[in-house]
């Protein structure tokens, strides 16, 4: 089953649904293949995507560019209230920060498995919107071959 994709982007958690389902598909379905072909532009969801292909199934058509970025958090923290409140509310938001670092984190990691890449690699580029094009992340081992 070949999933072809193109994206600039997208919601992160409904990418990591999709992919759960083909993670899943692909353990339980051991005689069917499950390959990624991403052409034009895979960012950001696009590319958390297809972190859960494994990486001998993952393509990309000739001049494709992968964008690897961390998640991004748009939120305004209001203290406003009796101290043990204020302090649940501080807390409460940096439980979701730290366990969205980690999800983030662990696709990072299905991404460069198998690759030359290591997570520190990823974590020092992710920051600033890494761009690879679709040759570079062949040569990386991010992906099987350039079509």
């Amino acid at each position: 089953m070949v999933i072809e994709l193109s994206t600039l982007g997208g919601d992160l958690e409904v990418a990591r649904m999709m992919g759960e389902d083909v993670r899943f598909a692909s353990e339980t379905e051991p005689q069917r293949r499950f390959v990624f072909l991403g052409k034009a532009a895979i960012y950001s969801a696009g590319t958390t995507f297809m972190s859960f292909f494994m990486r001998e199934n993952r393509y990309l058509s000739r001049g494709t560019r992968l964008m690897i970025h961390e998640r991004k958090l748009a939120k305004k923290l209001v203290i406003d209230g009796p101290l043990t409140t204020c302090l649940a509310t501080v807390q409460a938001t940096l439980n979701e920060i730290e366990c969205s670092i980690a999800i983030q984190n662990e696709g990072f990691q299905n991404l460069v498995l198998g690759s030359s890449v290591g997570l520190d690699e990823v974590l020092k580029r992710a920051p600033s919107n890494w761009y690879l094009e679709a040759q570079e992340a062949k040569n990386l081992g991010l992906i099987e071959a350039v079509l």
